[in-house]
Parts: C-alpha cells; sequence; structure tokens
C-alpha cells in the first residue's frame, strides 16, 4: 500500500482528486487566473484582472507592474505568489537569486491503483490532503498546532530544492499507480522528483520528505476525526 494510501478507509469510490489536483500548484494558464465567475474587485484578484487586460491589450510592461505589486505585498496566499511569479517568468522576469528557490508550497503525489493522492503544505501553514476515493482535509490554519509538521516539510524539501534546478517543461500529468512525485513550488518554478515509491523511500533525502509528509497526513487526519467525534 502506498505511503497515502485508504487511511479513510475503503469505501465506495468516487471522483479521483485529479480535478483538485490543477489548483494546488500555483501554475494555471493566464485566461484562467482569475477565474471567469469570480469578482475580482479585491486584491491581488483586480491585480491579475489588470495584468491580463493589460497584456490582452499589448502592454506587457503594465501587466509585470501588477505581477510585481502582487509579489511584494506581503501576507497573501502562498498560490498568490506563486501564480504571479509563473506569469512573471513566462513573461521574462526572473526571481532574485535570495528569493528564487524558497518553498512556498511542497505537494507530494502518489499513484494508487484506483487514482491519486494528494498531500499538498504551503508557506502560510495551510494543507490540505485528498484521497483518490474523493474524501479530503483541508487545513486553513485555525489555529498553531500543525505548524511544526509544515515547517518540517518545507525544510526537508529545501535541502533537495538547493542541489536540483526547476524544471522548465509544462508539468507532467499525475503519476502513474506506484509511482510517488515530490513537488516543491519556488519562485523560480517546479522543482521535482519522481520514483518508484520502493525507490523513493530509501533515498536519504527523498524518504525524509516522506516521512514527514506521512506525518502531516495522519496529523490532518486526526483533526477531522477530532471533529466528527465531537
Amino acid at each position: 500500500m502506498g505511503l497515502l494510501g485508504s487511511i479513510f478507509g475503503k469505501g465506495k469510490e468516487q471522483p479521483t482528486a485529479n480535478s483538485i489536483r490543477e489548483t494546488l500548484f500555483g501554475d494555471r494558464p493566464l485566461d484562467e487566473w482569475p477565474p471567469a465567475n469570480l469578482d475580482a474587485n479585491e486584491f491581488p484578484w483586480i491585480a491579475f484582472a489588470s495584468a491580463r487586460s493589460h497584456l490582452a491589450g499589448g502592454n506587457q510592461t503594465a501587466a509585470i507592474d501588477c505581477w510585481e505589486q502582487i509579489v511584494g505585498t506581503p501576507d497573501l496566499e502562498p498560490r498568490q505568489y506563486l501564480q504571479a511569479w509563473h506569469f512573471l517568468r513566462q513573461n521574462g522576469k526572473e526571481p532574485a537569486p535570495d528569493i528564487a528557490k524558497q518553498v512556498l508550497g511542497v505537494v507530494v503525489e502518489v499513484g494508487m491503483p484506483k487514482g491519486l493522492d494528494l498531500l499538498a503544505a504551503y508557506s502560510d501553514h495551510s494543507a490540505r490532503y485528498y484521497n483518490f476515493s474523493g474524501a479530503g482535509v483541508v487545513w486553513e490554519r485555525p489555529d498553531d498546532s500543525l505548524d511544526s509538521s509544515i515547517d518540517q516539510l518545507h525544510a526537508a524539501a529545501k535541502v533537495i530544492v538547493d542541489k536540483i534546478g526547476p524544471w522548465k517543461e509544462s508539468r507532467p500529468a499525475p503519476p502513474s499507480s506506484d509511482q510517488a512525485r515530490l513537488c516543491f513550488l519556488t519562485p523560480s518554478g517546479l522543482h521535482f522528483g519522481q520514483a518508484p515509491m520502493s525507490v523513493m523511500s530509501s533515498d536519504p533525502m527523498a524518504g525524509r520528505v516522506l516521512q514527514f509528509a506521512t506525518v502531516l497526513m495522519k496529523a490532518l487526519i486526526a483533526k477531522t476525526n477530532k471533529s466528527t467525534s465531537t
């Protein structure tokens, strides 16, 4: 059984986590961010909408100014920073070396026989776990009880990020069954490694990431079990 497998038990199979997956990386296409059905009158949404309009009108400089305003604004949700950096890189603007490899998020993907398991944890200490069955846990940091687990996961990820370069192609499709992929989300782009679970687990650096991912996953599920029993 995989690292993130069947913790919720075997129930009736539901839609896979693949549709949710696309929201986790901060790399949506320009025409989908902000989404068409979103009221984009609040920051940073209004800045993303303005950038899209500027770019459509041929004013790349104004669009870049909007995205740079976003990455320069403190206390936003990490995926907003990732999304702005995604657009900046597409338009020729790379992050400064001192922030290029900052880990803003970690996504662990595990291919299961019936679908995909996902664990995501971000630098604002939010996290979510989605089981291939359709069950899930979303943690928006109502308290600081998972901060340490997320910090440990990100610290282990940073060791790998510092040793590898960003992926320059489109983000790969979900891993196949029994494959594990560790995705590290940074201003300079996606860094990742993929291998069979047995190989990944035995690697000193990747195995440490998986160890902390497992701890966090179990903590998330324990939160859910506690809330449903009270």
